[in-house]
């Protein structure tokens, strides 16, 4: 890999008139600020379809896609909704998602487009490619008609024709319209990493069509669940409440369903994070039933069998490997087996006053860099947290010797991009020098999460010549005319 950067926002965040951000005309601005920037990687977060409380690490379908996502004006575009459907779906806040309005009212609109809609026989060919996607459709459909309870208490086995039509056209249209903006970022040089959660919801098409890959009872329920012991984030750790996988039955068929699902996060992204690496070497297992975390077990996980098994259908595709949280001897050399970068967390390196792997300095050349992730605060709530001799600490650290937090982040950035890693990612809200209030997740708090948005021209604010500077200067995303040069002159020499 090459030295390089990007920055981390989710699709929801972009900026747009119904709701959330989606894949029209605001994603094809956003990645033009990127090439400007001379940033060449975009990652986002999980799109399948998310929960209960907004998130998308939890989902009824690892191969379904997010409808809200699908943008409204060029369904309009397209003649499958109305100008007055148009008008009347206009957000009344742009400053966060509504996502309650979406979930009572977007549905509704796209069940309209798809009635339209008379290219069905492209839809079919689709779904004819995309299995385990047409088998989201249909649980979506089921689940519909048995009043939405879980599939272990549905007694309604055949779907609603035009539910069902519904879920079809909504995936098919994700896909096309995603496909044209993943099409536009790579003609500008841009690369997309995509977000795999390591496990799947308990009442999802994944464990309904395929029970025998899960840990269940004779009933269909979860005989042990995921989640992390008590650490940094959560003093009870954090109950998930994920259905754990039959490993052995996995193992036993090639590790089949994985394989799928990576070719399908491939399809999407030009790379992919692997979400809570640590569980392939061994897995937290919670007994059905807890209320916490903390009477929890580690059980040995698939380890490199499986590792082999994804990078086996990747190809060239970059795959990053979150390893953060509860990370042992056995876990770094499953990582260093693998020879796949992991992760390492700036803010992580100024919490207990020690030397630390998440300092720059100790940063190998294969891992990704970042201030923070979409569980941490942003980098400049995080510098006002602080006490006085920590923050000075690591206002020392960075080279800047006075006491004003704005002024100081510039210094943080540098770094970063000076740092022996080759990739580095920012989270938009580290770009805009955002406080707390702009913080994606508090891991472990249900509500209020993942609802940040950004607003289009709070991008002019961006010192975008800052960036190509330090682009320039810290050889980051060089373009390979440059680098060709530099090769040349080398052999003269």
């Amino acid at each position: 890999m090459n030295r390089a950067s990007g920055v981390l926002m989710h699709i929801s965040s972009l900026w747009g008139d119904y709701s959330e951000g989606s894949f029209g005309l605001a994603a094809k601005e956003w990645i033009d600020f990127l090439e400007e920037c001379g940033f060449t990687y975009w990652q986002v977060l999980p799109f399948c379809l998310p929960d209960s409380v907004n998130s998308p690490y939890q989902s009824f379908g690892a191969f379904s896609g997010n409808p809200f996502f699908v943008d409204l004006p060029l369904l309009h575009e397209a003649g499958l909704i109305t100008d007055w459907e148009l008008r009347d779906a206009r957000q009344f806040n742009p400053y966060v998602c509504e996502f309650d309005r979406l979930k009572s009212e977007r549905m509704e609109l796209l069940s309209k487009a798809a009635g339209r809609f008379n290219g069905y026989d492209e839809v079919d060919k689709f779904m004819e490619t995309h299995v385990e996607t047409a088998n989201f459709c249909k649980f979506m459909a089921l689940k519909k008609a048995n009043d939405n309870l879980p599939w272990t208490e549905w007694s309604i086995n055949i779907p609603d024709d035009n539910e069902l039509k519904l879920w079809r056209f909504t995936q098919y249209m994700f896909f096309k319209q995603w496909a044209e903006i993943k099409a536009y970022a790579n003609e500008k040089n841009i690369k997309i990493i995509g977000d795999i959660p390591i496990y799947v919801a308990w009442d999802s098409s994944d464990v309904w069509s395929n029970p025998d890959y899960f840990l269940l009872d004779k009933k269909g329920n979860p005989e042990a669940v995921a989640g992390v012991p008590p650490d940094y984030f959560c003093e009870d750790g954090q109950l998930w409440g994920n259905p754990l996988y039959n490993w052995k039955k996995m193992k036993a068929d090639g590790y089949s369903w994985w394989k799928k699902r990576m070719e399908f996060m491939t399809e999407l992204f030009d790379g992919v994070r692997i979400d809570h690496f640590r569980g392939f070497e061994a897995y937290y297992s919670i007994p059905a039933g807890e209320t916490t975390a903390r009477n929890g077990k580690w059980v040995k996980g698939p380890g490199i069998s499986l590792v082999n098994a994804l990078k086996s259908v990747c190809e060239d595709k970059l795959i990053i490997a979150e390893d953060l949280g509860d990370i042992t001897p056995e876990v770094e050399k499953l990582l260093k087996d693998s020879k796949l970068p992991g992760m390492k967390i700036f803010l992580f390196g100024f919490l207990d006053g020690k030397d630390s792997s998440y300092l720059p300095h100790h940063y190998p050349e294969n891992c990704i860099a970042y201030t923070g992730t979409h569980d941490n605060d942003t980098m400049l709530g995080f510098l006002w947290s602080l006490g006085y001799e920590t923050r000075r600490r690591l206002f020392d650290y960075v080279g800047y010797y006075g006491d004003n937090i704005d002024e100081s982040y510039d210094y943080v950035l540098r770094s970063l991009f000076a740092s022996p890693s080759n990739l580095v990612i920012i989270p938009v809200q580290d770009v805009l020098l955002y406080g707390s209030d702009t913080r994606m997740n508090k891991p472990g708090e249900p509500d209020g999460n993942w609802e940040y948005r950004v607003k289009r021209e709070q991008l002019d604010g961006v010192n975008k010549d800052k960036f190509k500077f330090w682009h320039k200067v810290y050889f980051r995303n060089v373009p390979e005319e440059i680098k060709a040069d530099e090769e040349n002159a080398e052999e003269l020499e």
